[in-house]
């Protein structure tokens, strides 16, 4: 994620959360062309996809393990809020719910992921 101030609003990221992460890294960069590079999440290695020719990080690719524990295999956009805490609380007030409590993205922020009266899931992510 960029560590310039995002706009309240934007998609400020995306994830891929699965089972065999390297597969799919694997996948995405023949079919796309994505470069990886790993990022360790302490017992295994999560992935960073740049766009080759920028460098510039794109996406993640992960494994539905740790913080990701209990995720469906999916894209999951992280959507940029002024308060996570006030965002949550509105999510649940108006009838959607919170997939896992708000946690603390050290360096970047916090965030929660969501999902809304009609099921669709969404992170919502307050930058530092």
């Amino acid at each position: 994620m960029s560590q310039e101030k995002a706009a309240i609003g934007t998609v400020g990221w995306f994830d891929l959360t699965i089972e065999k992460a390297e597969d799919i890294r694997d996948f995405y960069q023949s079919v796309v062309g994505w470069n990886s590079s790993s990022l360790s999440m302490g017992e295994y290695d999560d992935f960073v996809m740049s766009a080759p020719e920028a460098g510039t990080p794109v996406a993640g690719v992960c494994h539905a393990r740790g913080g990701n524990t209990g995720l469906p295999p999916q894209w999951l956009m992280y959507v940029n809020v002024a308060n996570v805490d006030d965002s949550a609380a509105k999510c649940a007030e108006l009838g959607g719910e919170l997939i896992t409590p708000i946690k603390n993205m050290s360096g970047h922020g916090r965030y929660c992921v969501i999902k809304d009266p009609a099921g669709a899931v969404i992170a919502l992510f307050e930058q530092e």
